[in-house]
């Protein structure tokens, strides 16, 4: 009994040492996972970030764009819009002649100085799938919508690209460059225009996103100024273009005008400032015209 007493005894403590192996092996293989979880908590973001960082960094990377010549521009409203191709227009030094385009077709915003400037296009730097014909249309569409509202007279011809040339400019307010108007210049050829068409459209400023014409001088069969409309004209041109309603500007120079048949409206611009809209006519050469520079 003594002898089978003392085994079971001996059996039970070597039973007990091995549960203590095993729970010791349990709680060293606990602090090698915690102190794995540690280390992969401070090092491996940093370890992660380097390895990234080298595919990266000291190298030059692309991306495709398709922006074209219009980068990033702030939304204006169409009293600002007019205010600024209005401010552009008239800081001009330079006739704004058909040859006068050609030769700035290179000009560079860069070399511009002043408060606001109005310069040209490069055909390259077109968005995709923008050209001259684009003008062309646009010019159309702006027509078509001031025909229908009596702003121009039905007999104006909607214009055809192989008698006229449109350039892209852009209107830029120089210290906020984001605030700034792409518009087509779209301009009857000098020969054709010697030629002496009547009813057609010799000039017009088109914006090149919406289509809506700011200034345009067109020949009619208006033969008097008294047959002009020039308040019923600046009524529908400003519900047109999204502005309030005008007000007639007041001590106008008689002398302002190359015409004395002509009439001057005061729209609402930016920072209290205001835009004189011009509605005038040539008599003679039966010419109308809106405009919204000097």
């Amino acid at each position: 009994m003594t002898e089978a007493y003392i085994w079971q005894m001996e059996k039970r403590a070597g039973s007990g040492r091995d549960s203590m192996k095993v729970v010791k092996k349990i709680s060293l293989l606990l602090i090698v996972a915690a102190a794995v979880i540690v280390a992969l908590a401070v090092w491996g973001p940093e370890t992660l970030a380097r390895y990234r960082d080298k595919g990266i960094l000291n190298q030059i990377q692309t991306q495709e764009t398709d922006m074209g010549t219009e980068g990033y521009r702030y939304s204006l409203s169409g009293n600002e819009k007019v205010y600024i191709l209005s401010k552009c227009l008239n800081s001009q030094t330079r006739p704004e002649s058909e040859q006068n385009a050609l030769t700035r077709a290179d000009a560079d915003f860069q070399d511009v100085t002043g408060t606001y400037a109005f310069v040209a296009n490069k055909k390259e730097t077109f968005a995709e799938g923008t050209s001259e014909n684009s003008g062309i249309e646009l010019c159309n569409q702006g027509i078509r919508e001031l025909k229908e509202r009596g702003i121009l007279p039905e007999e104006v011809e909607e214009i055809r690209e192989d008698s006229y040339q449109a350039v892209l400019y852009s209107a830029i307010d120089v210290p906020e460059p984001r605030n700034s108007v792409l518009v087509w210049k779209v301009s009857l050829g000098t020969a054709v225009q010697n030629a002496g068409g009547e009813s057609c459209l010799l000039d017009a400023y088109v914006d090149a996103d919406t289509g809506k014409v700011y200034e345009f001088y067109a020949r009619t069969e208006i033969s008097s100024w008294e047959a002009v409309d020039a308040d019923g004209i600046a009524a529908a041109w400003a519900e047109y273009m999204g502005l309030e309603t005008p007000s007639e500007y007041e001590n106008a120079n008689p002398l302002s005008e190359n015409t004395p048949y002509f009439k001057k409206y005061c729209f609402a611009g930016m920072e209290d400032d205001s835009t004189v809209v011009t509605i005038g006519f040539y008599e003679g050469i039966n010419e109308i015209y809106l405009k919204i520079s000097r």
